[in-house]
This record gives C-alpha cells, sequence and structure tokens, in this order.
C-alpha cells in the first residue's frame, strides 16, 4: 500500500465521463472477483443513487487491501471515489453500494477511513463475505441491544453532537446508516436520536416516508431493488415512521444483499424491505447523508449478519398494528380535541419495547395541546394470540423531578413491552395494540395525609368508616369516607388497616416477578394485569402471618411454620419472597387524581 499514489483529480473526472454513458447493474448472478484478485492502482465503478431512484456510477480507484481489518480472515479493500462522491464525501446511505471491476462484482462500499479526509476514502466489504450470509445458522446474537437498553448501560456519548467513531478514536468506522423518522416532532427526534447514534446508525428527519399499514409486497415486487437502488428497513410505519436506509448490493433475482456491514446486528430477523427514493445526498466533510423516503414494500429482511443484510423479495414480515387515539380534555372533563394515530411495529424483542416507548412519547411530543402542568390519564389493551389480554392504566402528573413526566409515561409504556419480549421461556406474539392516552388539565395528584376511625376497637362482622385525608397540589385538603367491613373470620388480635396508593401493593409483586428466570408467558401477563393503578386509593387490612409470592401467585396469611418450611426446603432455580405481614386488599376508591403515599392505622379486633 505505500508504493500506491492516488490518481489526480483530472484523471477522476475524465473516467467519471467515460462510466456515466454505462447503464446500472441488472439483477441477476454476475461474476464476481476475490478481494486476493483485486490489486492496487485497478479502476472500477460504484453504483449509488445520489437523488431519486436511478444508480449512478461513480469512478473507483483501487488502493490496497487492508488485511484482516474486519477481523481474523476478513480483509476490506481500500479505494477511493471520484464523481459526484468526490464533493459529497462517503455518505451514510451508501452503504451496500456495488463496485464492479470489469464487469465484475468485488463488493459493497461500507466503510469510511476518515469523517474530516478531503479524498472521499472507503473501505469495500468482499462480495464472498457477503455471500456467507445465507449459509450462516439462524441462532439469534446473545449480546444484539436495543438503544438505550437499561441492562447494557447504554450511555450518551461524553461530547454532544460527535460520533462515537470521533469519541472512542476510531478511524476505520462502518458507514452509518441513516434512520429516517417522518411524522417525528423535534423534540422527540433529539431526544431518541442520542440513542440510536450508540447503535451506529444516523438519525436523518424525513418526510412522509413509509405510511402504508400494510407489510404486504406490492405488485411488480419482481422487479424491485437492482444493484445499486436504494433499500429501506422497516422499524415504524403508518402515520409516524422510522426507516432505515441503505444500498443494494446484489440481487440474484429472489435474494437481495446489502449494507455491506451490520444494521443491527440480530441475526435472523423478519423486518419489512421497501424500495426507496433518495431527495438529496448532503454533501459534507463531517456528516454527509442521504435524506429520501421509503416507498413501497417489496420483501423481507431475513439475516442481519457482520457483512450485511439479506433479504427475500416476495416475503412478508410481520408487523404489530398499533392504534393511539389522543383526546384533550378542558377544565369540565369534556373532551375538546381528539385524534388518532395508526401505525405498525417491528416485532424484535429487543427493539419492539424501544419503539413502543418512541411512538409514545412521539404523540405527545407533537401536541399544541402539550402544557407543563398537564396530567396524563393512560389506558391501553394489548392483545395477544391464544386469547391473552393485557390491560393497562395508570395516570402522570408533574412532580418535583427532573424527568419530564411524558418521557417516564413512554418510559413505563415500554417497560410493560420489555416484560413480554424478555421473556425467558416463550416468545409473545402480539395480535394488535390499542392505547387510549388522555391529556388532563392542572397538575392532578394528591398525597395521602392521615387517616381515621372512631374507635380501634371492632369486631368482627363490623362495618367501620374510615376518614382518609389527602392533600392536592395547591388546593383544600380533601377528606373521603371509606366504609369497610372486617371478615367473619379475621382472627382476633392486633391489626392494621392500611390506606395506600398502587405502589406501595404492588411493589412485592413486581420483585417477585423480576427475580424468577423461570416464569412463563401466561405467568408474566398475569403479573401484568395485576398491577394496581395509581390512580385509586386502597384500603386493606393487615395483619401479622407472613406472605409468599412467588413468580405471578400470592399466598398470603401462611402460618409461619409452613413459610419455613417452604423457605428452608426452597432450591436456587425458584426464588420466592416471604414478606412478614399479609395484605388483603378491601376497597380501592377511583379519583381523578395521582394518589401517592400511606398510612396506618393500629386496630385491635376482640
Amino acid at each position: 500500500m505505500s508504493n500506491v499514489t492516488f490518481p489526480t483529480l483530472g484523471v477522476i473526472l475524465l473516467t467519471a465521463t467515460a462510466f456515466a454513458q454505462q447503464a446500472p447493474p441488472p439483477a441477476g448472478t454476475p461474476p464476481i472477483l476475490r478481494a486476493s484478485e483485486v490489486k492496487a492502482g485497478m479502476q472500477g465503478t460504484a453504483w449509488t443513487v445520489f437523488a431519486g431512484s436511478e444508480p449512478e456510477p461513480v469512478p473507483i480507484e483501487i488502493i490496497g487491501l487492508m488485511k484482516n481489518a474486519w477481523g481474523p480472515k476478513q480483509d476490506i479493500i481500500l479505494a477511493k471515489m471520484g464523481g459526484k462522491a468526490q464533493r459529497t464525501n462517503v455518505a451514510g446511505g451508501m452503504s451496500g453500494s456495488p463496485v464492479y471491476i470489469d464487469g465484475k462484482l468485488i463488493g459493497a462500499i461500507a466503510v469510511r477511513l476518515s469523517i474530516f479526509s478531503p479524498d472521499a476514502i472507503c473501505g469495500i466489504t468482499p462480495i464472498e463475505l457477503m455471500l456467507e450470509i445465507n449459509d450462516f445458522d439462524t441462532s439469534r446474537p446473545a449480546e444484539a441491544r436495543s438503544p438505550g437498553e437499561p441492562a447494557r448501560k447504554a450511555s450518551i456519548p461524553a461530547q454532544e453532537g460527535l460520533s462515537p467513531a470521533l469519541n472512542s478514536g476510531v478511524t476505520l468506522t462502518p458507514i452509518e446508516s441513516p434512520v429516517v423518522f417522518s411524522g417525528f416532532h423535534p423534540a422527540a427526534f433529539e431526544t431518541l436520536a442520542p440513542m440510536l447514534q450508540q447503535a451506529g446508525m444516523m438519525p436523518v428527519q424525513g418526510g412522509a416516508a413509509a405510511t402504508h399499514l400494510s407489510s404486504k409486497p406490492v405488485p411488480g415486487w419482481e422487479k424491485a431493488l437492482r444493484p445499486g437502488e436504494a433499500v429501506s428497513g422497516i422499524l415504524v410505519s403508518g402515520d409516524m415512521s422510522m426507516t432505515v436506509m441503505g444500498t443494494v448490493t446484489h440481487n440474484d433475482g429472489k435474494r437481495v444483499l446489502a449494507f455491506g456491514h451490520p444494521f443491527l446486528n440480530l441475526g435472523p430477523v423478519a423486518m419489512p424491505m421497501a424500495r426507496s427514493e433518495v431527495l438529496m445526498t448532503l454533501a459534507s466533510s463531517f456528516q454527509p447523508n442521504k435524506i429520501g423516503n421509503a416507498a413501497e414494500i417489496v420483501g423481507a429482511l431475513k439475516q442481519d449478519r457482520h457483512s450485511g443484510v439479506m433479504g427475500v423479495l416476495g416475503e412478508q414480515a410481520g408487523m404489530i398494528p398499533c392504534r393511539l387515539r389522543v383526546r384533550t380534555f378542558g377544565d369540565g372533563d369534556s373532551i375538546q380535541k381528539e385524534k388518532e394515530l395508526r401505525f405498525q411495529v417491528f416485532v424484535q424483542q429487543k427493539w419492539t419495547p424501544f419503539l413502543m416507548m418512541a411512538t409514545l412519547f412521539n404523540a405527545i411530543s407533537g401536541l399544541n395541546d402539550f402544557a407543563e402542568e398537564s396530567t396524563y390519564r393512560i389506558s391501553g389493551q394489548v392483545e395477544m394470540e391464544g386469547n391473552q389480554t393485557i390491560s393497562l392504566a395508570t395516570m402522570f402528573a408533574p412532580a418535583e423531578t427532573p424527568i419530564p413526566v411524558p418521557i417516564q409515561m413512554a418510559g413505563w409504556w415500554g417497560e410493560k413491552f420489555n416484560r413480554l419480549f424478555h421473556n425467558p421461556v416463550q416468545q409473545p406474539r402480539l395480535k394488535s395494540v390499542d392505547v387510549s392516552l388522555d391529556l388532563l388539565p392542572q397538575r392532578r395528584i394528591a398525597t395521602i395525609q392521615n387517616a381515621w376511625v372512631a374507635s380501634n376497637e371492632m369486631e368482627p362482622g363490623e362495618e367501620v368508616t374510615v376518614k382518609v385525608f389527602l392533600r392536592p397540589y395547591r388546593g383544600g385538603r380533601v377528606e373521603e369516607d371509606v366504609r369497610i367491613k372486617i371478615p367473619a373470620g379475621f382472627p382476633k388480635g392486633d391489626h392494621r388497616i392500611l390506606v395506600s396508593d398502587a405502589e406501595t401493593l404492588n411493589r412485592m409483586q413486581n420483585v417477585a416477578g423480576q427475580v424468577s428466570r423461570f416464569m412463563d408467558l401466561p405467568e408474566t401477563v398475569s403479573l401484568i394485569n395485576q398491577e394496581r393503578t395509581n390512580n385509586k386509593l386502597y384500603v386493606s387490612l393487615v395483619q401479622a402471618r407472613p406472605t409468599v409470592y412467588h413468580e405471578d401467585k400470592t399466598l398470603p396469611s401462611l402460618p409461619g411454620s409452613v413459610a419455613n418450611v417452604m423457605q428452608n426446603g426452597r432450591t436456587g432455580n425458584r426464588p420466592f419472597l416471604i414478606a412478614p405481614e399479609t395484605a388483603v386488599e378491601q376497597m380501592a376508591v377511583p379519583f381523578d387524581r395521582q394518589v401517592s403515599g400511606s398510612y396506618s392505622l393500629r386496630i385491635k379486633v376482640n
């Protein structure tokens, strides 16, 4: 490589003029030139789309072969791009652009050597590495992750505005794949962008991309995605969309190879694959990028591997249909405005929870009705195969915390899907997601201050009135009378009446679910459905007898001897929790506020 000289600009321009008359490569199986046969100084042609949908030729000068650049026995062909690429530099979205020498395919442009270099130096993934993709096994890499996944402790790059490659000092970097956000509010885009950058993607805002609500390939898919054309993977489609753009390297008439580097590094996938059109290629010495839209779906991506992605034309990948209704209420609790959003979400255990969170957060961020002191009430249903249904409801009001309420609520929503998709026994199959989001005026939150009963001595079967006092935000104290009945068989002795919020009662059940490594999907669904909503006031009777929490099961009022036997005889792979007391819920009082706090009254049953 040290004896190789770069071609002059004049030579590159002459070469570009000569290649401009060539036709784009057709689909089929072209002859290939292996990396070991590529020599420094060879002249070639790359094909990529700069605007529209028609690939254009780009002159290529081979610099040499970087041995073991991708890993052991995985070389990278180093080359210099001319023509329009001389001005745009190696742009995001060029990943997968096929390179030919004398009519033979040598590989795909996939790597940039430097961001600020005045020369458009690129790295080419050899085609023989990409052709291996379909021979790999179908196991899912254990370390595949989604952006911002808590278990991996993903963090935003230390210096805002710089790519991860700059911060880490890496000079040989896979070309970022543009993630085109359409229908996303700027506030949502700015929040989500750093998470995607850590996954090696470049977020960009686009127009009306992937507005279709069906993942079925359109008629004429047989003639789609010639080498050099733009291709997109669909993460979200509909009234809001997220698509990832690259370039087709090889099309044998049925299977398509693209990108030349991993997309999400997931191994086997099932993601809608669409042809794309490029609006423009932004020239930049820092972040050159293609900006475009996903068009018709023509197949499905099936493999996401180290040296590229593979899709199959005509195949269909299922997505999760979602409906989100947003209602704005006035001071009189009457609906002032209502709108409905429909979209579909990519199905994958690491990415579906993130995408559910992102779409909900975006629905809030883009509202003209948004106000700092608004309270959010959310309810939803998740329909699953096997006649399983999850019902969700909660309320979020502003509090003196540094995390904005929309982010808290989106995180709560995404966490439910995270629990479903990280089930270690069975993968969930979701049929539909239906969620309603209400924006209520003012900060609606109330904290339990204290409670009172006329007498702390009572009889089994007796009805008791409990006065509960709550302090709302900036308002007079609220008094609530709650009548409960002491069960006829309630044991004599000292006990407690617990007045509490939902979190107090949910805590032990949630912890029990988290420590279990063998909880099946039906048990996960059951545990989620047992969660209490935080816009209710709960009154429970508490007695000093232990409760065992095991996965989704609650075993109350166990004799101490039984609990001791269970604890001493349990095995390490089936953990459970034992609480020293048993709280039996007696009453749940609905409120139009988020309720927080708890208070205990000591009583004696004669």
